[in-house]
């Protein structure tokens, strides 16, 4: 990978005339900058990215929030124990004298609180299946609850009014329990109440006015107990609601990254520090001559070769309009290769605290696909139209060859035979550029068979050479290396899906091309063969054809592959395009790369193609 190094520290500039403000500090490095993280994009993308968004991690969460209210209710009644136990020793302190049973009930329960209270955290990880209390944990904190506040009731009557202490677990159970659950919870504790003026009522000769007290607090907790149920069961659909839109969210989130990641088109967000906080593939391989740039975050700034994408961001802020129709950026690099790119640039204004940052999204295409696009389209229309002309030639020309072949039998003197032999050679001519058109039409094509490449390779260069009337040997013009493909973890039955005849078609093509532009020294062209690993388990093949002929120039270049086009006056132009077309329709691609020196072989057109993955084998019986 290329490395560069950070640009001196520029002149102050003034922010409101930058989008970028202020430049970055002399010893900021362009690779990392590790307050990238502060603002929380980088880390809330690394989050989205981790987190799964399954029904398995939404039922955690509402186990999580069900315990948190079950403690909540545990630290209640412990204060409440607290007070309680307060009061008692306090009364026996300030002389006093609470009965025994009191304090024992009081310091009973108090301990009762406590150990129910420290019980689910060192038993958590036992209990994190629950989403309602059990019977057992319902006996052991509503049920003591009705249990010692009845008996606080019974024998303490009107000197403590001890009826508002039953909203404490007739609230719980309704939170906590079914509904069903939660109203016998208040008949119970209303049948506490009226059992107790009932007993009451016939000591003191008050029974009415108890009884009343009773039933109108018995329905206060009847009343408590259906809105609590009623509101906590609402509370629990809209969690369930906001969990489940929650998880909608990361699951869009996590399917734009995928679809981000994927894109042939680079795709950069910057802020106004000149930090990168996220980059796909497709711009990390942009931004370097060779290889990927390093993942985000990191610095825009400081590195010469960006220098023209951060002008480009520049001019497209003053001038909305070429923001969007985009820009022409030139990246040259610290080993003098270059990379035309197409710019185009999106600002996003902050709304409020919510969004205080304003970011630049940058989407970045290399120069020489959008121009292949724009052929594309316009050549798709001529590709159809001269196939169907190529149709109609096919006939006439069937017919001029079979006169001229008649004409030929009667040839008399020298002049008539140069005539029929000058007519004969252009038909062949003329033959062969239909040929070429044809091959390149579009039409439904049975799929290629399975070949191995080592074998159809070494053979095709063996019968070139033979045409050619090169010698082989270690003095031959041509030199075969494929001792790549032993790294390949299939060798030897590396197969590939390919015509053999397509194959063959493109590599006399390329050969055809680095014959005619070498040095003509021995080994000047140099056919290469090797496996390389990619995405796909099996990996790919490599074929690269290379020579040590003249480099070729830059406007050359960008046209190799265009129809028609030719450096040869005698040429057709449809060799490398039809190369191109055959290998696109194998699945496979093809390219041109400018080595530099002091390597020999300079001019490199090289064709990838994907390895056919093995088959399951059969098992032995």
């Amino acid at each position: 990978m290329n490395r560069h190094t950070p640009m001196s520290p520029a002149p102050a500039r003034d922010t409101q005339a930058s989008w970028f403000g202020s430049p970055p500090d002399a010893d900021t490095q362009p690779w990392a900058d590790p307050g990238i993280n502060d603002t929380g994009f980088a880390e809330s993308t690394q989050q989205t990215q981790g987190r799964a968004t399954s029904p398995i991690r939404t039922s955690e969460a509402n186990r999580a929030s069900f315990h948190r209210i079950y403690r909540a209710f545990l630290t209640a009644r412990f204060a409440l124990a607290v007070v309680l136990l307060g009061v008692v020793v306090g009364s026996w302190l300030l002389g006093g004298h609470p009965p025994l049973w009191l304090f024992l009930s009081t310091f009973g329960y108090a301990i009762v609180t406590v150990a129910l209270l420290t019980l689910p955290a060192s038993n958590q990880g036992h209990r994190t299946e629950l989403q309602s209390l059990r019977p057992r944990q319902a006996l052991a904190s509503v049920g003591i609850d009705l249990a010692f506040f009845a008996v606080m009731h019974y024998f303490t009557g009107s000197a403590v009014n001890s009826q508002a202490l039953l909203v404490l677990p007739v609230l719980m159970a309704a939170v906590l329990m079914t509904r069903i659950t939660a109203l016998g919870v208040a008949a119970a504790a209303t049948l506490n109440l009226l059992a107790a003026a009932l007993l009451q009522g016939e000591d003191s000769n008050n029974l009415t006015a108890l009884m009343t007290q009773a039933g109108l607090t018995g329905f206060g907790l009847f009343a408590i107990a259906a809105l609590a149920s009623e509101l906590s069961a609402r509370l629990a659909k809209e969690e369930r609601s906001a969990r489940g839109s929650l998880e909608l969210a990361r699951q869009q989130a996590q399917l734009n990254r995928l679809v981000i990641e994927e894109m042939t088109e680079g795709v950069m967000v910057v802020d106004r520090q000149g930090r990168v906080r996220t980059a796909n593939p497709a711009a990390r391989r942009l931004l370097a001559s060779q290889g990927l740039v390093p993942s985000a975050p990191f610095q825009l700034r400081g590195v010469p070769a960006w220098q023209d994408l951060i002008n480009a961001v520049e001019r497209g802020q003053s001038s909305p309009q070429r923001a969007e129709d985009g820009q022409d950026v030139k990246l040259v690099f610290d080993d003098q290769s270059q990379r035309d790119l197409r710019l185009r640039v999106r600002f996003t204004k902050g709304k409020g605290g919510r969004t205080p940052e304003d970011m630049c999204v940058m989407l970045l295409e290399d120069l020489r696909t959008v121009r292949t696009r724009q052929r594309q389209d316009k050549l798709a229309a001529m590709g159809r139209m001269s196939a169907g002309i190529a149709h109609e030639i096919r006939n006439p020309l069937a017919a001029i060859a079979q006169a001229n072949a008649l004409l030929a039998e009667d040839a008399a003197t020298a002049t008539q035979v140069k005539l029929t032999q000058l007519v004969t050679d252009n038909v062949g001519r003329l033959k062969h550029i239909i040929d070429d058109i044809l091959a390149v039409a579009p039409g439904i094509r049975p799929p290629a068979p399975a070949i191995d490449p080592l074998e159809t390779i070494v053979a095709i260069c063996n019968d070139w050479r033979s045409t050619q009337g090169l010698a082989p040997g270690e003095d031959s013009l041509l030199d075969i290396d494929a001792s790549g493909c032993q790294r390949a973890p299939t060798y030897p039955h590396l197969k590939i899906r390919f015509e053999p005849e397509h194959l063959q078609r493109v590599l006399v093509n390329l050969l055809d091309n680095a014959l005619r532009y070498n040095s003509g020294e021995p080994g000047a062209i140099n056919v290469t063969l090797r496996w390389m690993p990619s995405a796909d388990p099996a990996g790919m093949l490599m074929l690269s054809v290379s020579n040590d002929g003249a480099p070729v120039s830059a406007d050359t270049e960008r046209s190799l592959f265009e129809p028609f086009f030719s450096t040869r006056s005698r040429g057709t132009g449809l060799g490398l395009y039809i190369c191109r077309e055959l290998c696109e329709r194998h699945g496979a691609n093809i390219d041109y790369r400018l080595h530099p020196l002091p390597l020999r072989h300079r001019n490199e057109f090289f064709v990838t193609v994907p390895v056919e993955p093995l088959a399951p084998s059969n098992p032995t019986v």
